[in-house]
Formats: C-alpha cells, sequence, structure tokens
C-alpha cells in the first residue's frame, strides 16, 4: 500500500501543564510510528484563543504533525484522539501536490523571511 502524506492539527485542552502537554504529543507521535508512519514535521504552535468556547474553555494548546502514512493508520491515529479526553479538536488532511509545495515552503521557513524583510 503507497504511503499517502497527512497533516494533522489538534487542540489539547488548555489546563494540561506543559510537562503533560508534551508527554500527550509524544504519546501521539508514537502512534503513528508504531503503524509505520514517517513523521516529517512535528510542531507545538502554543496556547492560542478558540474562535468559539469549546467544553467551556475559551483557548486550547495547539499542534501540528505532519507524516507520510497509509489510509489504515489515519483511522488508528484518529481513533486515539477519540479516546483522549484532553483531545478538544483534531483534522486530519490529505496533502495534494500544491499543499505539498506549499508546506516544504513553510518548513524552509520562506513565509517568515517575508515578514521580517517587511517590518
Amino acid at each position: 500500500m503507497t504511503l499517502k502524506n497527512y497533516e494533522t492539527v489538534f487542540i489539547l485542552t488548555p489546563v494540561l501543564s506543559e510537562a503533560q502537554t508534551k508527554d500527550t504529543v509524544e504519546k501521539f507521535v508514537k502512534v503513528l510510528e508504531k503503524n509505520n508512519a514517517e513523521i516529517i514535521n512535528v510542531e507545538s504552535w502554543g496556547l492560542k484563543k478558540l474562535a468559539y468556547p469549546i467544553q467551556h474553555k475559551s483557548t486550547g494548546s495547539y499542534h501540528f504533525v505532519e507524516f507520510k502514512a497509509t489510509p489504515d493508520t489515519i483511522a488508528a491515529f484518529e481513533t486515539e484522539f477519540r479516546r483522549d479526553e484532553t483531545v478538544m479538536r483534531f483534522l486530519t488532511t490529505v496533502l495534494d501536490k500544491h499543499a505539498l509545495a506549499f508546506s516544504e515552503k513553510r518548513r524552509a521557513g520562506m513565509f517568515n523571511k517575508k515578514k521580517e524583510e517587511t517590518k
């Protein structure tokens, strides 16, 4: 079965400590690795305000994982999100060739450089 490129953004509850948040992210990365996924990039975007309250909380800790995997891996990965009460929301998307090109540029920091140049 061929590997496809995916990215997942998930929001953890803001009541977790920094260590608990880091452990939770590592747990989800290990789920991917256990299912033979290739991790490309993991980012923590930090605590951000939500557009609307979720579970009576107005903020959440945002995390991003980019990886290559089979569709079977996605099912196992999302099952882990549904079982974990610290996950407020998650979204996994398949990356097409345009999204892959964008993602590579984003990882290379091309978009951050433009911000620095305009300042």
